[in-house]
């Protein structure tokens, strides 16, 4: 009885510590997609859709679309536009993963970001574009908790308007260890996720986990400052199961003083990614972002982007390099 017990024992040990299954993030990178910071739609649109049938496995980009997303779904887009006109998710990017749901009866599609998505450009009838809006944006009953506690600011949904200081009045600070979701991770069903390629001066990386999670609470500020809690996030099941699709805009790529444009630390990378494994991307991009940094002798910001390995501790996916393939997918 003990040897069967040790058996199982050790068993179950050695299973809760294999390893994931290895990711895979495939690249496109062709000079002639950016000029400037104007896009080649055209041959964007060949990029994705390669990137797309690529990570999905099929053999064709109608199929790979099919497998994403059903008519049935409303599908949300979850862009980056903090950076404004110049360094927001292009718009060829969207377009064609837009065109692709609809080409597979997909009607519902949703854009969207937490920024000013007219100062971004984005204003269209092809799909819905919305904003998570100060206060309204989020929904009083999704509520995630933390221990860490956090100070309310205007915007967030509980934030009580209070008089201005006067003399000998100072007002308490709002203090809560809630935050609430974005009332459009309750409307969507199937989420993709397109960041752009950008640094967050506190957690390192404003990849993919960030650009799922952050924009999509209120009371946010606190889990930027402790990286790690952005896994409990996007854990959470109003994201993790949804999300089908991670692609990463490197059109043009920014390697300090994200997720704000900063002219100086940008340039033209003229490269989109994509992977089933959001962590792996996330790992990718900051390597690179890395090789930038010591290029212009500024330090890594690795160490700010070490909840990639909690991450891969709670087998979101992969951060480590040996556990990710790559792969060029040539697009002429």
């Amino acid at each position: 009885m003990l040897r069967v017990f040790l058996f199982l024992f050790f068993a179950g040990v050695c299973a809760a510590e294999e390893p994931a299954p290895s990711s895979t993030v495939f690249f496109a990178q062709n000079e002639a997609a950016i000029s400037g910071y104007d896009e080649n739609g055209p041959l964007v649109r060949r990029m994705v859709e390669a990137l797309v049938v690529a990570a999905t496995g099929k053999t064709n980009a109608t199929d790979a679309w099919r497998s994403l997303a059903q008519p049935s779904d409303r599908v949300g887009i979850k862009i980056s536009a903090s950076g404004g006109v110049l360094f927001s998710t292009h718009k060829a990017i969207v377009r064609t993963i837009a065109d692709g749901l609809s080409r597979v009866g997909v009607r519902n599609i949703i854009v969207w970001d937490r920024a000013d998505m007219a100062a971004a450009g984005f204003r269209t009838n092809d799909y819905i574009v919305r904003e998570v809006e100060p206060v309204t944006g989020y929904d009083p009953k999704a509520i995630f908790s933390s221990p860490m506690m956090g100070k309310l600011i205007w915007g967030d949904a509980m934030f009580v308007q209070r008089e201005k200081k006067i003399a000998n009045r100072i007002e308490p600070d709002q203090i809560s260890d809630e935050s609430h979701w974005s009332r459009v991770l309750g409307e969507v069903t199937k989420i993709i996720n397109v960041p752009v390629l950008s640094t967050e001066e506190h957690c390192g990386v404003a990849g993919c986990l960030y650009n799922a999670t952050i924009p999509n609470v209120d009371n946010w500020r606190r889990f930027v400052q402790a990286p790690d809690t952005i896994c409990d996030l996007y854990r959470d099941p109003r994201i993790q199961p949804k999300v089908v699709l991670n692609i990463v805009d490197g059109l043009i790529a920014q390697f300090a003083g994200g997720p704000g444009f900063q002219p100086n630390y940008a340039w033209a990378h003229a490269t989109i990614y994509a992977s089933k494994d959001p962590v792996a991307l996330d790992a990718t991009i900051l390597r690179e972002i890395d090789i930038w940094r010591a290029q212009s002798q500024l330090p890594s910001i690795a160490k700010r982007s070490s909840y990639l390995e909690t991450a891969e501790q709670m087998r979101i996916g992969n951060s480590a390099r040996e556990r990710i393939e790559l792969k060029n997918v040539e697009v002429r």
